[in-house]
């Protein structure tokens, strides 16, 4: 559930950031085919912010004008997508994951249902493992990984990436 507060988010390398205060409205998931691309994903987590209480504070996004009437802003040095914009609206779309704390905002509905994959229903019966925890070489994989990250922390930084 949404509540007012400041949010803080923004792309895996960290060359683009934002903020939004107040409230995040209208949280859902989008199925329409124009966000299962540019999410490059079954949907996309969308929500609400003022555009009057929302702003860049590091970089700028790439923009893509997806129609005549809207433009989805992404990080052009990492991909993330970040921003679903109809440039006359009072609010721009915050891609929900892009969050610092994507667990603070709960999607409340479903849009563009027409086009949700059939099989959405049934992705709770799959079975899950935790990321690599299926045996010892994975486990060290997956540790390797970590200590290489260079995945922006989800918090604001002075700068990134940290000095060497």
């Amino acid at each position: 559930m949404s509540i007012s507060r400041i949010y803080t988010g923004g792309c895996q390398c960290g060359a683009v950031r934002y903020r939004a205060e107040g409230t995040l409205s209208d949280p859902h998931l989008c199925h329409c085919r124009m966000c299962q691309k540019a999410a490059g994903n079954y949907f996309m987590p969308l929500a609400n912010a003022k555009r009057a209480s929302f702003r860049i504070t590091r970089g700028e996004p790439s923009w893509f004008h997806s129609s005549e009437f809207a433009r989805r802003g992404f990080c052009a040095a990492c991909g993330t997508p970040l921003f679903y914009d109809m440039p006359e609206a009072d609010f721009i779309n915050i891609v929900l994951g892009s969050l610092d704390d994507p667990y603070d905002v709960r999607p409340l509905k479903q849009s563009g249902v027409e086009s949700r994959v059939p099989w959405f229903s049934h992705l709770p019966e799959l079975p899950g493992k935790e990321t690599d925890a299926a045996n010892e070489a994975g486990a060290e994989r997956h540790l390797a990984i970590l200590e290489s990250n260079r995945q922006h922390p989800d918090f604001d930084t002075e700068h990134w990436p940290p000095e060497e």
